[in-house]
């Protein structure tokens, strides 16, 4: 489990953990888009010190982050291989009848360094900040959409119960893994086709299982008399303090910077 980052709470006594649920939420909506917006490398030096900075006042080890990249490294490897072959540019390395261009090393370099990017920014607000505080974030995001009769409350509650399943069933699928290698299953071996098919044992017990918990989660949510946001109260109530303020105030530069440098 500890591969997997993303969905993961780490309470801890930070400067970052003791922050508005908002501000981070904001912060990372403009970082993810920062990303995308910035094209050069002296740009993603900023980024990175955001980054940086995020891990510092987080108290998070820089270790737990890039074992976080670890599930991921499939889809970066195939992201590279795919830009590296097939962008058009000045011919670099030739072999084996492929040509590797001067442009698609730097695409895949950018392509690279986005999705840590990515992966760093949402792990570290996953370890920051509790499903609770997300989904209460989200909602009051969201509220000005509860005018056009739009379910604010259950839409952030579907999202945050989702985000802390996703570690939960990473591990049930390695138990059941685990239990069907040990009754003599074999999931490296064979073909595309072959593996596959030997994926249907892990599965149907992985579906029986997640309708379970589903289910045991909605049963413990009416035991506590759960009925939506109709008179719900809230034991903590959002409130901005001045480290939010000045949290927006170094993001917000940081991230000009890196969107204005040339």
């Amino acid at each position: 489990m500890v591969d997997f980052v993303i969905g993961q709470y780490v309470k801890r006594d930070s400067f970052v953990h003791k922050l508005d649920p908002r501000t981070k939420i904001i912060i990372l909506v403009f970082f993810c888009i920062s990303i995308f917006v910035v094209n050069n490398f002296y740009g993603y030096i900023f980024l990175f010190a955001l980054i940086l900075l995020w891990t510092v006042f987080s108290k998070t080890s820089p270790v737990l982050l890039l074992r976080g990249t670890k599930p991921v490294f499939i889809l970066i490897l195939i992201t590279v291989i795919f830009n590296l072959f097939l962008t058009q540019g000045r011919p670099v390395v030739r072999f084996l009848g492929l040509t590797i261009t001067d442009k698609g090393i730097i695409l895949s370099l950018f392509l690279v360094i986005r999705l840590l990017l990515l992966v760093f920014s949402t792990s570290l607000l996953t370890l920051s900040t509790s499903p609770i505080e997300i989904t209460d974030a989200l909602e009051e995001l969201l509220r000005p959409l509860k005018k056009l009769k739009f379910p604010v409350h259950e839409i952030s509650m579907m999202m945050s119960i989702a985000l802390r399943f996703i570690p939960t069933i990473y591990e049930e699928t390695d138990k059941i893994m685990k239990a069907q290698m040990s009754r003599g299953a074999d999931f490296e071996s064979g073909g595309l086709v072959k593996k596959a098919r030997s994926l249907l044992p892990l599965l149907i017990p992985l579906f029986i299982s997640a309708f379970k918990r589903a289910d045991e989660l909605a049963i413990a949510m009416e035991a506590r008399c759960y009925r939506g946001s109709e008179g719900r109260t809230k034991l903590k109530k959002l409130q901005y303090s001045k480290n939010d303020y000045i949290s927006f105030l170094i993001a917000a530069i940081l991230m000009v910077l890196a969107i204005m440098v040339r």
